[in-house]
Formats: C-alpha cells, sequence, structure tokens
C-alpha cells in the first residue's frame, strides 16, 4: 500500500492531540480490517515507532519477511503509507499503529520522524502547496480554460447528452414493453434480460439508468409483494426518462439533480462553506466492482449536514476515511442540485479529537419523529428518486415491535420503524444499552425502508439537542443513566 488520499497536510500550531481507540476503528475499511489491526496493536510487533507535534506516527512493523513494513501516517490528513501490499486503506498495519498510539502506554515515544518517514511527508507536504498554489492561480483566472478547451468540452458534452437521451428513449419503449406484457409474468423472463438492459444504458453512457435497471431485475425475486415494488420502481424509473427527455424546462436545482441521477459527472462549484464540521458517521457500500463511502458531517456555526463520497475499485478500499467523532476545521464545496455532497476542501486546524480538548460532546439539534418524517418528505419535493435524508431524533426511545424495533417518541405520540439493515447489526443493541428504557439522540438516515442509525447520544432525559444532556458513559450530570458500549466524542457509533 504505497498511495494515500492526498489530501492537505496542516502545518500544527500545537501538538496534534492523540485519536482515541474508537476513532481509530471508525476508520478500518471491513471488519477483518478492524480485527487484523487489533491484533497488532502490542508493542512487541513494532519498532522505530514515534509521533511528532504535526501528527505524524511511524513505526517498523514485523511482517513474515526478513524487512520489516515500513508504516506512516499523517493524522492530520488523514494519509497512510505502508510498504506491504495490501489494497486498502488504511491497511492493518496503520491501524496497529494508530492503535498502538492511542493507548497512551508510551510505546510510540515523542520525537523527530525517521528518514523514510521524514521523506515520505516532506513529500507529501510539498504535493499539497503545489495543489494549493494551482487552486489559487485557478480561482484568481489565471490558468483559466481557453476558448478551445471551452469549445471541445462543450462539444463532448454534447455528445455524451445525446447517447444518454437515446438510451432513455430506448429504456422507455422497453419499460413500455413490460407494462404491456403484464408485472405479474416479468419473473419469469430471468435476470438476463435486465441485465442485457442495464448494458445498453451503459453504452448509452448512463450508469445512473444502469444502476436502477439492474435493481429492478433483483425486485421479482424479493418475496411476496413483488409487483407492487416493481411498479413503485418502474414508475421512478419512467419519472426519471421523461425528466431527462424534458430537462430543459426544469428548474436549475431540479435539472441538476436529474443529470446527476442519470449518471453524469458533476463538479463541486457551489460558494466554499468554512465551518468546525463534526464526523457523524462514516459507512461503505458496495456495488459490483465499486465501493462508495459515506461520511456525513454536521456544521457547528452553520448548522449545515453535508455528504462527502469516496469510492474505491474493486479490491480496494475508498482512500478518504475521517475519524468518527472529531471535528475539522475546513472548507466544504457544495454540488449543484438540491442534495447534500459536497467535497472536502482546504483544513484550517488539525482534526479535533477528545480527551482534554475543546471539541463540544453535544449531538447537533433534533426534533421528533413527526419532524424527520415532514423533512424527509420536503427533500422529496427537490428529489423523487432519494432513498434516505439525514435527521437527528431527540429524545426518542428504542422500543420492540411486532417484527423488529422502532424508535418511539418520549411521549409516545409517534414512531418509526428501523430498517432491515439496523436491525441486522450490533449496533441496535449498542443503542439499546445506551437508552435503557430511557430518551436518547440518534443520528441517522430516514427512507422508505425505516430509519437506519448511525450514532446516538445519551441526552438523560434533559433534551440533548440543545447539549444540556451527560456525557454518554461518563456516570456524570443530573439524570445520568449507567451504560455499556463504545463511547467517541459523547456519542455511541452504531455502524
Amino acid at each position: 500500500m504505497l498511495l494515500s488520499h492526498g489530501g492537505e497536510p496542516l502545518p500544527a500550531t500545537e501538538s496534534v492531540a492523540r485519536w482515541t481507540v474508537e476513532q481509530v476503528l471508525s476508520l478500518a475499511p471491513d471488519d477483518a480490517s478492524r480485527k487484523a489491526g487489533n491484533k497488532l496493536a502490542t508493542a512487541g510487533h513494532w519498532s522505530g515507532t514515534g509521533f511528532d507535534g504535526s501528527g505524524a506516527v511511524w513505526g517498523l512493523c514485523k511482517g513474515s519477511g526478513s524487512k520489516p513494513y515500513q508504516t506512516v501516517v499523517d493524522t492530520t490528513g488523514p494519509a497512510y503509507k505502508c510498504s506491504c501490499p495490501s489494497r486498502k486503506f488504511p491497511c492493518k498495519h496503520a491501524l496497529g499503529l494508530l492503535l498502538l498510539r492511542a493507548s497512551g502506554d508510551g510505546s510510540v515515544p515523542q520525537g523527530e520522524p525517521a528518514d523514510w518517514a521524514a521523506q515520505w511527508l516532506t513529500a507529501r507536504r510539498g504535493r499539497a502547496e503545489a495543489k494549493q498554489a494551482k487552486q489559487e492561480a485557478a480561482a484568481s483566472g489565471e490558468a483559466a480554460p481557453g476558448p478551445a478547451d471551452n469549445a471541445a468540452a462543450r462539444k463532448r458534452a454534447e455528445r455524451r447528452a445525446e447517447r444518454v437521451t437515446a438510451g432513455a428513449l430506448e429504456l422507455e419503449q422497453r419499460l413500455t414493453d413490460l407494462l404491456r406484457g403484464g408485472l405479474a409474468t416479468a419473473d419469469r423472463t430471468g435476470y438476463a434480460l435486465w441485465e442485457e438492459t442495464a448494458a445498453r444504458m451503459v453504452d448509452a453512457q448512463a450508469p445512473g439508468l444502469a444502476g436502477r435497471v439492474r435493481e429492478l431485475g433483483a425486485i421479482p425475486g424479493s418475496g411476496p409483494g413483488w409487483p407492487v415494488r416493481l411498479l413503485e420502481e418502474c414508475g421512478l424509473l419512467h419519472l426519471l426518462d421523461t425528466a431527462w427527455l424534458g430537462r430543459e424546462r426544469l428548474p436549475d436545482p431540479l435539472a441538476a439533480t436529474v443529470r446527476t441521477r442519470v449518471g453524469l459527472p458533476m463538479s463541486a462549484e457551489g460558494p466554499p462553506v468554512r465551518d468546525r464540521w463534526l464526523v457523524l458517521a462514516q459507512y461503505d457500500t458496495p456495488d459490483g466492482r465499486l465501493t462508495t463511502r459515506r461520511i456525513w458531517l454536521y456544521g457547528r456555526e452553520s448548522g449545515r449536514t453535508a455528504l462527502l463520497l469516496s469510492f474505491g475499485a474493486m479490491g480496494r478500499a475508498p482512500e478518504l476515511a475521517l475519524p468518527v467523532g472529531v471535528t475539522i476545521d475546513a472548507e466544504l464545496t457544495p454540488y449543484p442540485g438540491g442534495g447534500l455532497r459536497a467535497d472536502l476542501g482546504r483544513q484550517f486546524a488539525p482534526p479535533a479529537a477528545p480527551p482534554g480538548t475543546p471539541v463540544p460532546d453535544t449531538p447537533p439539534p433534533g426534533g421528533s419523529t413527526a419532524a424527520a418524517l415532514a423533512a424527509y418528505g420536503e427533500a422529496l419535493r427537490g428529489d423523487p428518486w432519494l432513498d434516505a435524508w439525514p435527521v437527528t431524533l431527540r429524545d426518542v426511545i428504542p422500543v420492540p415491535s411486532e417484527g423488529g424495533w422502532q424508535m418511539t417518541d418520549a411521549e409516545g405520540a409517534s414512531a418509526l420503524p428501523l430498517s432491515s439493515a439496523a436491525l441486522s447489526r450490533p449496533g441496535l443493541w449498542k443503542l439499546v444499552a445506551l437508552s435503557g428504557g430511557g430518551p436518547v439522540t440518534v443520528f441517522g438516515e430516514l427512507g422508505h425502508r425505516g430509519f437506519d442509525p448511525f450514532a446516538a447520544w445519551d441526552t438523560g432525559g434533559t433534551g440533548g439537542g440543545d447539549g444540556s444532556g451527560s456525557r454518554a458513559g461518563d456516570g456524570s450530570g443530573a439524570g445520568s443513566r449507567s451504560r455499556s458500549a463504545e463511547v467517541t466524542d459523547g456519542a455511541v457509533r452504531l455502524i
């Protein structure tokens, strides 16, 4: 593993805070890496370890060969380099080194980086400075593309739009044939027809349409009631087709959303928003030959929620990783449309991590389950193809229901069912343990499949959305309850 994700290193004016064990584990690309990293988190595996005030951590790890693996981490990125052949970011050696540093037992002393670590750190910072200078030049117009470049780009965009239009028209015809033949017979054709249709959409350079077609192919074998679900998804796909064909008549934000859903590449181009962004959640979703990593952030001052996306090819974990629970002082550049996606830009300070650092342990302000449903409904007005929307539920209690669990308002007025994905994860029992029958604040995604919780805070029965609740698991504060769960910056990570 010789590359890093290239996040900008930062000149630290003071010693960068040590991450907690839970924050290090939140960086792991999968459970296997998490377990392997834990096994390497002992001093016996390491030699030549050290850290410095700029956020660098380095060490030599014993491997199967005669030479130890050289591992270095820049926690201000974060970014990683290891001489092992792993294609995961971070690899098990980087995780083990960070876990050893998180233990604080003196196994990783402060000092000057080894020559091999200093060489990588210096080169990394040089690339970051060059990148920042290039961005500043582009922003000032010094490196603006010429008329010929603009014309060529416009022609390429027009040719691709023509291919997508041809694909959308073909897909409309196939949907018409499907409905004429009757949805109830769709399970007899097998998956090959759907895959062939998806391949046609790939040829039309519309990967978003191709993905939705593949999802249609999986519905006939999804259990009782599948014709209804197939009709619903066919209706949404038809709506996307017709929206693309009539995109010139749509408002600009909705037209941008349609282009994104069809699969056209978009660039972050909104005005940058600087804030202190709390990392709420990070999780991966595999999709064939691609793994997508989603990182949810909440701006302390702006009150905005933002989504960072990172992608990894087959066999490689996405390279961008941020420890859950830290707060980063950075700029985010939003994408066009009505979504929350943004790009991580310049960082102005190292990530702040507890304990011992002035990071608020309060959750984002939340509301009732009814308010969450209203927010999801409003989001659907701008993006009818939206699967889920980020919400924070305040003063809710996880309670069992028929065939599952639900989040119920403390007053018992309304409730939201947990999704099937949430029911299958051990995070459910962390949530139940944190609650103990009392109210908690929970952040997650609400969609047509239910509510999927990602992080939870103990409100101590006082309404944690305003920060008055006690810190989870510390047993302090009025109304606090005994807890047994992993805690990060006052929050329990559920995914």
